[in-house]
Protein backbone atom coordinates (compact mmCIF):
# COMPACT_ATOMS: atom_id res chain seq x y z
CA UNK A 1 0.00 0.00 0.00
CA UNK A 2 1.02 3.33 -0.24
CA UNK A 3 2.50 5.36 2.28
CA UNK A 4 0.68 8.41 3.62
CA UNK A 5 2.02 11.62 4.72
CA UNK A 6 1.05 13.28 7.50
CA UNK A 7 1.44 16.87 7.86
CA UNK A 8 1.49 18.66 11.57
CA UNK A 9 -2.39 19.40 10.95
CA UNK A 10 -3.27 16.22 10.10
CA UNK A 11 -1.28 14.30 13.04
CA UNK A 12 -3.60 16.43 15.15
CA UNK A 13 -7.15 16.02 13.94
CA UNK A 14 -6.46 12.52 12.79
CA UNK A 15 -6.05 9.95 15.27
CA UNK A 16 -5.42 6.75 16.34
CA UNK A 17 -6.90 3.25 17.78
CA UNK A 18 -5.93 -0.43 18.46
CA UNK A 19 -5.49 -2.53 15.27
CA UNK A 20 -7.55 -4.62 13.54
CA UNK A 21 -8.21 -7.36 15.88
CA UNK A 22 -10.66 -6.11 18.58
CA UNK A 23 -13.93 -6.21 16.84
CA UNK A 24 -13.70 -6.99 13.08
CA UNK A 25 -14.15 -10.32 11.19
CA UNK A 26 -10.60 -11.53 9.36
CA UNK A 27 -11.44 -10.21 5.37
CA UNK A 28 -9.50 -9.93 3.02
CA UNK A 29 -8.74 -6.32 1.96
CA UNK A 30 -8.18 -7.20 -1.53
CA UNK A 31 -11.68 -8.27 -1.29
CA UNK A 32 -13.31 -6.45 0.83
CA UNK A 33 -14.99 -2.76 0.97
CA UNK A 34 -13.23 -0.73 3.80
CA UNK A 35 -15.06 -0.55 7.54
CA UNK A 36 -15.76 1.90 9.95
CA UNK A 37 -14.78 -0.11 13.26
CA UNK A 38 -16.38 1.87 16.02
CA UNK A 39 -18.80 3.97 14.60
CA UNK A 40 -18.32 7.95 15.15
CA UNK A 41 -18.69 10.28 17.54
CA UNK A 42 -18.87 14.64 17.43
CA UNK A 43 -17.34 16.42 20.81
CA UNK A 44 -16.69 20.24 21.51
CA UNK A 45 -19.45 21.70 19.95
CA UNK A 46 -19.83 25.27 18.89
CA UNK A 47 -21.72 28.07 17.42
CA UNK A 48 -20.38 27.28 14.09
CA UNK A 49 -19.08 23.70 14.07
CA UNK A 50 -18.02 20.52 16.19
CA UNK A 51 -15.49 17.57 15.53
CA UNK A 52 -16.07 14.91 14.36
CA UNK A 53 -14.42 10.96 15.03
CA UNK A 54 -14.43 8.18 12.95
CA UNK A 55 -11.99 5.12 12.10
CA UNK A 56 -10.82 2.87 9.80
CA UNK A 57 -9.60 -0.50 9.27
CA UNK A 58 -6.79 0.55 7.04
CA UNK A 59 -5.45 3.61 4.82
CA UNK A 60 -8.64 5.20 3.69
CA UNK A 61 -9.70 8.92 3.05
CA UNK A 62 -12.15 9.70 5.88
CA UNK A 63 -15.16 11.51 3.47
CA UNK A 64 -17.40 13.81 5.78
CA UNK A 65 -20.69 15.42 4.57
CA UNK A 66 -23.14 17.06 7.02
CA UNK A 67 -26.65 18.54 6.20
CA UNK A 68 -29.47 20.58 8.23
CA UNK A 69 -31.98 17.60 6.84
CA UNK A 70 -31.91 13.97 8.19
CA UNK A 71 -32.37 12.67 4.65
CA UNK A 72 -29.33 14.30 3.62
CA UNK A 73 -31.12 15.90 0.96
CA UNK A 74 -28.89 19.31 1.46
CA UNK A 75 -25.39 17.44 1.83
CA UNK A 76 -22.07 19.13 1.62
CA UNK A 77 -18.99 17.58 1.29
CA UNK A 78 -15.60 18.96 3.51
CA UNK A 79 -12.55 18.02 2.34
CA UNK A 80 -10.74 14.58 2.71
CA UNK A 81 -8.76 13.86 5.81
CA UNK A 82 -6.03 10.82 5.15
CA UNK A 83 -5.94 8.26 7.77
CA UNK A 84 -2.81 5.79 8.59
CA UNK A 85 -0.78 4.15 10.38
CA UNK A 86 0.86 7.23 11.96
CA UNK A 87 -2.62 7.44 14.01
CA UNK A 88 -3.84 3.73 13.33
CA UNK A 89 -6.53 4.62 11.21
CA UNK A 90 -8.43 7.38 13.56
CA UNK A 91 -9.44 10.64 12.24
CA UNK A 92 -10.94 13.97 13.61
CA UNK A 93 -12.17 16.20 11.66
CA UNK A 94 -12.94 19.72 12.61
CA UNK A 95 -16.53 21.24 10.99
CA UNK A 96 -16.97 24.71 10.64
CA UNK A 97 -19.00 27.29 9.36
CA UNK A 98 -22.29 25.73 10.39
CA UNK A 99 -25.38 27.32 11.18
CA UNK A 100 -26.15 27.70 14.76
CA UNK A 101 -28.87 26.05 17.10
CA UNK A 102 -29.16 24.01 14.02
CA UNK A 103 -29.63 20.04 13.93
CA UNK A 104 -26.86 19.01 11.93
CA UNK A 105 -26.81 15.42 10.56
CA UNK A 106 -23.58 14.03 9.13
CA UNK A 107 -22.48 11.13 7.23
CA UNK A 108 -18.81 9.27 7.47
CA UNK A 109 -17.41 7.00 4.87
CA UNK A 110 -13.98 5.37 4.32
CA UNK A 111 -12.63 5.21 0.83
CA UNK A 112 -9.87 2.84 -0.01
CA UNK A 113 -6.39 4.29 -0.31
CA UNK A 114 -5.41 2.33 -3.19
CA UNK A 115 -8.51 1.50 -5.75
CA UNK A 116 -11.21 4.24 -3.88
CA UNK A 117 -13.29 1.51 -2.70
CA UNK A 118 -15.67 2.57 -0.11
CA UNK A 119 -16.86 1.82 3.10
CA UNK A 120 -21.07 1.75 3.98
CA UNK A 121 -21.61 5.14 5.92
CA UNK A 122 -22.40 5.43 8.92
CA UNK A 123 -24.69 8.12 10.16
CA UNK A 124 -24.04 10.05 13.43
CA UNK A 125 -26.14 13.61 14.53
CA UNK A 126 -26.03 16.89 16.85
CA UNK A 127 -26.77 20.26 17.19
CA UNK A 128 -24.88 23.10 17.30
CA UNK A 129 -24.65 25.87 20.21
CA UNK A 130 -26.75 28.84 20.16
CA UNK A 131 -26.20 32.02 19.46
CA UNK A 132 -29.22 33.35 21.48
CA UNK A 133 -31.18 32.12 24.60
CA UNK A 134 -32.64 28.96 24.44
CA UNK A 135 -33.41 25.85 26.94
CA UNK A 136 -30.09 23.48 27.32
CA UNK A 137 -30.34 20.02 28.55
CA UNK A 138 -27.26 17.95 29.08
CA UNK A 139 -25.88 15.26 31.48
CA UNK A 140 -22.19 14.30 32.77
CA UNK A 141 -20.76 11.45 34.87
CA UNK A 142 -17.55 9.55 35.07
CA UNK A 143 -15.95 6.20 35.45
CA UNK A 144 -16.27 3.49 32.25
CA UNK A 145 -15.17 -0.08 32.58
CA UNK A 146 -13.90 0.07 35.88
CA UNK A 147 -13.16 -1.98 39.05
CA UNK A 148 -12.86 -5.52 36.67
CA UNK A 149 -16.68 -4.48 35.19
CA UNK A 150 -16.39 -4.81 31.79
CA UNK A 151 -19.12 -5.63 28.67
CA UNK A 152 -21.29 -7.97 29.98
CA UNK A 153 -23.49 -7.95 26.85
CA UNK A 154 -25.88 -10.98 28.76
CA UNK A 155 -26.58 -7.90 31.30
CA UNK A 156 -27.04 -5.22 28.10
CA UNK A 157 -23.44 -3.86 28.31
CA UNK A 158 -23.12 -0.68 29.72
CA UNK A 159 -27.11 0.74 30.14
CA UNK A 160 -26.36 3.42 31.95
CA UNK A 161 -25.32 5.29 28.51
CA UNK A 162 -28.59 4.13 27.11
CA UNK A 163 -30.60 5.74 29.99
CA UNK A 164 -28.84 9.16 29.08
CA UNK A 165 -29.43 8.75 25.48
CA UNK A 166 -33.40 8.50 26.40
CA UNK A 167 -32.78 12.11 28.10
CA UNK A 168 -32.01 13.46 24.44
CA UNK A 169 -29.19 15.91 25.75
CA UNK A 170 -27.76 18.42 23.78
CA UNK A 171 -24.33 17.16 25.22
CA UNK A 172 -22.52 14.80 27.56
CA UNK A 173 -19.86 15.71 30.18
CA UNK A 174 -17.94 12.96 30.67
CA UNK A 175 -15.96 13.98 33.95
CA UNK A 176 -13.00 11.75 33.75
CA UNK A 177 -11.89 8.23 34.03
CA UNK A 178 -12.77 7.96 30.79
CA UNK A 179 -11.07 4.56 30.91
CA UNK A 180 -9.39 2.12 33.17
CA UNK A 181 -5.95 1.33 31.34
CA UNK A 182 -4.73 0.11 34.67
CA UNK A 183 -7.71 -2.18 35.03
CA UNK A 184 -7.17 -5.47 33.29
CA UNK A 185 -10.75 -7.54 33.26
CA UNK A 186 -11.04 -11.47 33.50
CA UNK A 187 -13.56 -13.34 31.67
CA UNK A 188 -15.46 -14.19 34.98
CA UNK A 189 -16.46 -12.49 38.17
CA UNK A 190 -18.86 -14.38 40.41
CA UNK A 191 -21.16 -12.12 41.93
CA UNK A 192 -22.81 -12.51 45.48
CA UNK A 193 -25.78 -13.73 44.39
CA UNK A 194 -24.32 -16.58 42.88
CA UNK A 195 -24.96 -15.61 38.97
CA UNK A 196 -21.62 -14.79 37.13
CA UNK A 197 -20.54 -11.65 35.35
CA UNK A 198 -19.14 -12.15 32.21
CA UNK A 199 -17.09 -9.59 30.86
CA UNK A 200 -15.87 -9.15 27.03
CA UNK A 201 -12.48 -9.23 27.22
CA UNK A 202 -9.81 -8.15 24.65
CA UNK A 203 -6.10 -8.45 24.33
CA UNK A 204 -5.58 -4.45 25.02
CA UNK A 205 -7.53 -5.21 28.25
CA UNK A 206 -6.33 -8.57 29.41
CA UNK A 207 -3.44 -6.45 31.27
CA UNK A 208 -2.31 -3.18 32.32
CA UNK A 209 -1.85 -0.66 29.41
CA UNK A 210 2.03 0.47 28.92
CA UNK A 211 2.16 0.56 24.79
CA UNK A 212 0.24 3.41 23.05
CA UNK A 213 -1.68 0.75 21.32
CA UNK A 214 -2.72 -0.59 24.26
CA UNK A 215 -3.69 2.67 26.03
CA UNK A 216 -5.67 3.19 22.28
CA UNK A 217 -6.91 -0.27 23.19
CA UNK A 218 -8.74 1.10 26.47
CA UNK A 219 -11.14 3.11 24.74
CA UNK A 220 -11.53 1.46 21.27
CA UNK A 221 -13.29 -1.54 24.02
CA UNK A 222 -15.87 0.88 25.67
CA UNK A 223 -16.64 1.49 21.89
CA UNK A 224 -17.64 -1.78 21.18
CA UNK A 225 -20.80 -1.63 23.51
CA UNK A 226 -23.60 -1.31 21.76
CA UNK A 227 -24.93 1.71 24.01
CA UNK A 228 -22.24 3.45 24.08
CA UNK A 229 -21.80 3.61 20.32
CA UNK A 230 -25.57 5.04 20.45
CA UNK A 231 -24.80 7.81 22.72
CA UNK A 232 -21.48 8.61 20.48
CA UNK A 233 -23.53 8.76 17.47
CA UNK A 234 -26.19 10.94 19.12
CA UNK A 235 -24.78 12.86 21.00
CA UNK A 236 -21.68 14.92 20.82
CA UNK A 237 -19.31 14.43 23.80
CA UNK A 238 -17.02 16.82 26.20
CA UNK A 239 -14.15 14.43 27.59
CA UNK A 240 -11.74 15.29 29.95
CA UNK A 241 -9.37 13.14 32.00
CA UNK A 242 -8.60 12.13 35.09
CA UNK A 243 -6.10 9.11 36.92
CA UNK A 244 -7.12 6.00 35.68
CA UNK A 245 -7.03 7.25 31.58
CA UNK A 246 -3.12 6.69 33.12
CA UNK A 247 -2.64 4.75 35.75
CA UNK A 248 -4.69 4.66 39.53
CA UNK A 249 -3.32 8.07 41.58
CA UNK A 250 -0.96 8.92 38.99
CA UNK A 251 1.32 12.03 39.10
CA UNK A 252 3.64 13.28 36.93
CA UNK A 253 7.04 12.49 39.03
CA UNK A 254 6.02 9.18 40.09
CA UNK A 255 8.10 6.11 39.39
CA UNK A 256 6.14 2.97 39.42
CA UNK A 257 9.20 0.81 41.48
CA UNK A 258 6.81 -1.25 43.48
CA UNK A 259 4.14 -2.69 40.78
CA UNK A 260 5.11 -5.67 39.03
CA UNK A 261 2.64 -5.38 36.24
CA UNK A 262 4.59 -2.46 34.32
CA UNK A 263 8.22 -3.15 32.96
CA UNK A 264 7.46 0.17 31.82
CA UNK A 265 8.25 2.47 35.40
CA UNK A 266 8.31 5.67 34.01
CA UNK A 267 5.17 8.02 34.33
CA UNK A 268 6.20 10.51 32.26
CA UNK A 269 6.61 7.96 29.03
CA UNK A 270 3.06 6.27 30.30
CA UNK A 271 1.34 9.49 30.79
CA UNK A 272 2.85 10.88 27.19
CA UNK A 273 1.46 7.60 25.62
CA UNK A 274 -1.38 7.88 27.49
CA UNK A 275 -2.15 11.90 26.65
CA UNK A 276 -1.94 11.22 22.96
CA UNK A 277 -4.36 7.63 22.76
CA UNK A 278 -6.91 10.21 24.67
CA UNK A 279 -6.84 12.79 22.17
CA UNK A 280 -6.63 10.17 19.19
CA UNK A 281 -9.71 8.66 20.84
CA UNK A 282 -11.79 11.36 22.00
CA UNK A 283 -13.58 14.11 19.64
CA UNK A 284 -11.28 16.96 21.32
CA UNK A 285 -10.02 20.61 19.75
CA UNK A 286 -6.70 20.59 20.06
CA UNK A 287 -4.52 23.48 20.50
CA UNK A 288 -1.66 23.71 17.74
CA UNK A 289 0.70 25.22 20.19
CA UNK A 290 0.22 22.65 22.87
CA UNK A 291 -1.74 19.25 21.32
CA UNK A 292 -2.10 17.56 24.12
CA UNK A 293 -3.50 20.05 26.47
CA UNK A 294 -6.91 18.70 28.31
CA UNK A 295 -8.31 21.99 29.85
CA UNK A 296 -10.09 24.53 27.97
CA UNK A 297 -13.54 26.20 27.18
CA UNK A 298 -16.36 25.62 25.71
CA UNK A 299 -19.05 27.83 25.17
CA UNK A 300 -22.88 26.72 24.91
CA UNK A 301 -24.37 29.93 24.50
CA UNK A 302 -25.44 33.11 26.26
CA UNK A 303 -26.55 31.18 29.08
CA UNK A 304 -23.61 28.73 29.75
CA UNK A 305 -19.82 28.25 29.27
CA UNK A 306 -18.21 25.02 30.22
CA UNK A 307 -14.72 25.22 31.82
CA UNK A 308 -12.88 21.81 31.84
CA UNK A 309 -9.73 21.93 33.72
CA UNK A 310 -7.30 19.47 34.21
CA UNK A 311 -6.27 18.40 38.14
CA UNK A 312 -3.88 15.78 36.61
CA UNK A 313 -0.94 16.71 34.46
CA UNK A 314 0.71 19.73 36.37
CA UNK A 315 0.30 18.24 39.76
CA UNK A 316 3.31 18.11 42.41
CA UNK A 317 3.73 14.52 44.13
CA UNK A 318 1.26 12.94 46.11
CA UNK A 319 2.22 13.68 49.34
CA UNK A 320 0.43 14.71 52.91
CA UNK A 321 -0.56 18.10 51.32
CA UNK A 322 0.32 19.84 53.86
CA UNK A 323 3.34 22.03 52.87
CA UNK A 324 3.00 25.33 54.32
CA UNK A 325 3.91 26.63 51.07
CA UNK A 326 1.57 24.88 49.07
CA UNK A 327 2.17 22.48 45.82
CA UNK A 328 1.33 22.85 42.70
CA UNK A 329 -2.43 21.19 41.94
CA UNK A 330 -3.54 23.32 38.95
CA UNK A 331 -0.36 24.38 38.00
CA UNK A 332 0.22 28.50 37.14
CA UNK A 333 -0.22 28.50 33.42
CA UNK A 334 -3.76 26.65 33.96
CA UNK A 335 -4.35 28.99 37.12
CA UNK A 336 -4.08 32.04 35.18
CA UNK A 337 -5.60 30.48 32.25
CA UNK A 338 -8.85 29.86 34.30
CA UNK A 339 -8.63 33.00 36.01
CA UNK A 340 -8.58 34.82 32.87
CA UNK A 341 -11.44 33.21 30.83
CA UNK A 342 -14.09 33.25 33.77
CA UNK A 343 -13.03 36.88 34.04
CA UNK A 344 -14.07 37.25 30.32
CA UNK A 345 -17.06 34.80 30.36
CA UNK A 346 -20.24 36.94 29.46
CA UNK A 347 -22.35 33.29 30.37
CA UNK A 348 -25.02 33.49 32.86
CA UNK A 349 -23.62 30.05 34.37
CA UNK A 350 -19.99 28.89 34.32
CA UNK A 351 -19.75 25.53 35.16
CA UNK A 352 -15.79 24.34 36.35
CA UNK A 353 -15.84 20.67 35.34
CA UNK A 354 -13.53 19.16 37.67
CA UNK A 355 -12.52 15.75 37.65
CA UNK A 356 -11.89 15.58 41.22
CA UNK A 357 -14.16 16.85 44.31
CA UNK A 358 -13.07 19.71 46.03
CA UNK A 359 -14.36 19.01 49.96
CA UNK A 360 -13.87 14.97 49.96
CA UNK A 361 -10.67 13.27 50.97
CA UNK A 362 -9.66 11.38 48.46
CA UNK A 363 -6.67 9.26 49.96
CA UNK A 364 -3.15 7.38 47.98
CA UNK A 365 -2.37 5.49 51.00
CA UNK A 366 -0.82 7.51 53.56
CA UNK A 367 -1.00 10.64 51.45
CA UNK A 368 -3.34 12.56 49.72
CA UNK A 369 -4.91 12.46 45.96
CA UNK A 370 -6.73 15.47 45.57
CA UNK A 371 -6.69 18.87 47.05
CA UNK A 372 -8.14 17.92 50.58
CA UNK A 373 -6.09 17.31 53.35
CA UNK A 374 -7.98 17.34 56.42
CA UNK A 375 -9.93 19.73 58.98
CA UNK A 376 -7.68 23.10 59.17
CA UNK A 377 -6.06 25.80 57.13
CA UNK A 378 -5.27 26.03 53.48
CA UNK A 379 -2.08 23.93 53.06
CA UNK A 380 -0.62 22.13 50.48
CA UNK A 381 -2.68 21.77 47.19
CA UNK A 382 -5.76 23.52 48.53
CA UNK A 383 -3.94 26.89 47.77
CA UNK A 384 -4.99 26.56 43.87
CA UNK A 385 -8.44 26.42 44.78
CA UNK A 386 -8.45 28.72 47.25
CA UNK A 387 -6.79 31.09 44.89
CA UNK A 388 -9.57 30.19 42.33
CA UNK A 389 -12.07 30.38 44.74
CA UNK A 390 -10.91 34.33 46.12
CA UNK A 391 -10.39 35.15 42.36
CA UNK A 392 -14.07 34.59 41.84
CA UNK A 393 -15.25 36.74 44.87
CA UNK A 394 -12.98 39.57 44.23
CA UNK A 395 -13.71 39.77 40.39
CA UNK A 396 -16.96 39.27 41.13
CA UNK A 397 -17.80 36.41 39.57
CA UNK A 398 -21.19 35.10 39.13
CA UNK A 399 -23.22 31.75 38.81
CA UNK A 400 -20.25 29.11 39.29
CA UNK A 401 -21.20 25.42 39.63
CA UNK A 402 -18.53 22.53 39.91
CA UNK A 403 -19.49 19.61 38.34
CA UNK A 404 -17.27 16.00 38.91
CA UNK A 405 -17.32 12.61 39.14
CA UNK A 406 -14.14 10.47 40.28
CA UNK A 407 -15.49 9.09 43.95
CA UNK A 408 -17.81 6.35 42.54
CA UNK A 409 -21.03 7.41 44.24
CA UNK A 410 -23.52 10.79 43.93
CA UNK A 411 -23.76 13.87 45.93
CA UNK A 412 -24.90 17.38 46.58
CA UNK A 413 -22.34 19.56 48.51
CA UNK A 414 -22.78 23.02 49.46
CA UNK A 415 -20.20 25.40 50.47
CA UNK A 416 -20.52 28.12 52.88
CA UNK A 417 -17.72 30.66 54.43
CA UNK A 418 -19.89 30.20 56.85
CA UNK A 419 -19.22 26.95 57.71
CA UNK A 420 -15.39 27.48 56.56
CA UNK A 421 -11.75 27.57 57.85
CA UNK A 422 -10.78 29.62 54.68
CA UNK A 423 -13.29 32.32 54.15
CA UNK A 424 -12.91 34.60 51.46
CA UNK A 425 -15.36 33.11 48.97
CA UNK A 426 -18.25 33.23 47.90
CA UNK A 427 -21.15 29.88 48.45
CA UNK A 428 -21.01 27.76 45.77
CA UNK A 429 -22.28 24.14 44.41
CA UNK A 430 -20.58 21.09 43.95
CA UNK A 431 -22.65 18.28 42.18
CA UNK A 432 -20.91 14.45 42.15
CA UNK A 433 -21.86 11.72 39.97
CA UNK A 434 -20.54 8.38 38.66
CA UNK A 435 -19.77 5.83 38.39
CA UNK A 436 -21.39 5.43 34.51
CA UNK A 437 -20.26 1.53 34.66
CA UNK A 438 -17.95 0.68 37.29
CA UNK A 439 -17.55 -0.68 40.69
CA UNK A 440 -20.07 1.42 43.31
CA UNK A 441 -17.95 2.82 46.43
CA UNK A 442 -17.83 5.21 49.93
CA UNK A 443 -18.90 7.57 51.27
CA UNK A 444 -15.87 9.78 51.63
CA UNK A 445 -14.61 12.12 54.79
CA UNK A 446 -14.59 15.57 54.06
CA UNK A 447 -12.55 18.95 54.97
CA UNK A 448 -14.00 21.56 56.63
CA UNK A 449 -11.23 23.99 55.13
CA UNK A 450 -14.20 25.35 52.32
CA UNK A 451 -17.08 24.60 54.38
CA UNK A 452 -18.83 21.79 52.57
CA UNK A 453 -21.98 20.49 53.65
CA UNK A 454 -23.83 17.18 51.89
CA UNK A 455 -26.94 18.25 51.21
CA UNK A 456 -27.65 14.37 49.57
CA UNK A 457 -25.73 11.28 49.11
CA UNK A 458 -26.11 7.88 47.46
CA UNK A 459 -23.40 4.79 48.33
CA UNK A 460 -23.14 1.60 49.46
CA UNK A 461 -24.04 0.92 53.25
CA UNK A 462 -20.83 0.34 54.90
CA UNK A 463 -19.01 -2.53 54.87
CA UNK A 464 -19.91 -2.67 50.99
CA UNK A 465 -17.47 -1.68 48.17
CA UNK A 466 -17.03 -2.47 44.48
CA UNK A 467 -20.43 -3.21 44.17
CA UNK A 468 -21.15 -4.46 40.30
CA UNK A 469 -22.97 -2.50 37.25
CA UNK A 470 -25.73 -5.08 37.89
CA UNK A 471 -26.14 -3.98 41.38
CA UNK A 472 -28.42 -0.39 40.65
CA UNK A 473 -26.33 1.57 41.87
CA UNK A 474 -24.93 3.61 38.62
CA UNK A 475 -25.10 7.28 38.36
CA UNK A 476 -25.27 10.45 36.02
CA UNK A 477 -26.48 13.99 36.75
CA UNK A 478 -28.92 16.12 34.32
CA UNK A 479 -28.64 20.12 33.75
CA UNK A 480 -31.80 22.17 32.38
CA UNK A 481 -31.08 25.77 32.32
CA UNK A 482 -34.39 27.42 31.07
CA UNK A 483 -34.08 30.19 28.38
CA UNK A 484 -37.20 32.22 29.77
CA UNK A 485 -35.80 32.66 33.52
CA UNK A 486 -32.36 31.22 33.05
CA UNK A 487 -33.06 28.75 36.21
CA UNK A 488 -30.43 25.79 36.47
CA UNK A 489 -32.59 22.70 37.66
CA UNK A 490 -29.88 19.84 38.68
CA UNK A 491 -30.87 16.34 39.15
CA UNK A 492 -29.09 13.52 40.19
CA UNK A 493 -30.13 10.39 38.56
CA UNK A 494 -29.43 6.30 38.49
CA UNK A 495 -28.93 4.05 35.68
CA UNK A 496 -32.59 2.66 35.85
CA UNK A 497 -33.94 6.77 34.91
CA UNK A 498 -34.76 7.09 38.80
CA UNK A 499 -34.64 10.51 39.86
CA UNK A 500 -32.76 10.93 43.47
CA UNK A 501 -32.94 14.35 44.47
CA UNK A 502 -33.22 17.47 42.51
CA UNK A 503 -32.61 21.06 43.02
CA UNK A 504 -33.35 24.94 41.38
CA UNK A 505 -30.46 27.51 41.32
CA UNK A 506 -31.52 30.95 40.81
CA UNK A 507 -28.98 33.02 38.97
CA UNK A 508 -27.56 36.39 40.14
CA UNK A 509 -28.23 39.04 37.58
CA UNK A 510 -26.50 42.00 36.74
Amino acid sequence: MPRISFTRRQTLLGTAALGVSMSMPSLSRAQSRPLITHGVMSGDVAHDGAVIWSRADREAKMLVEWATTENMSDARAVPALAVGSPTDYTGKMALTGLPSDQDIFYRVTMSDLPDGTLSEPTTGTFRTAPMGSRDISFVWSGDTAGQGWGIDEDRGGMTTYATMLGHNPDFFLHSGDTVYADGPLKEEVELEDGTVWKNVVTPAKSKVAETLDEFRGQHLYNYMDKNVKALNAAVPIIAQWDDHEVTNNWYPNEVLAEDDRYTVKSMQLLSTRAHRAFHEMMPTRQSLSEPMRVYRKVSYGPLLDIFVIDMRTYRGDNTANTEAEGTPFLGADQLAWLKREMVNSTATWKVIASDMPIGMMVRDGDNMENSSNGDGPVLGREKDIAAVLSFIKAAEITNTVWLTADVHYTAAHHYSPDRAVFQEFEPFWEFVSGPLHAGTFGPSDYDNTFGPEVRYAKHPEPGQANLPPSDGMQFFGKVDIAADTGVMTVRLMDSADVELWSVELDPKLA
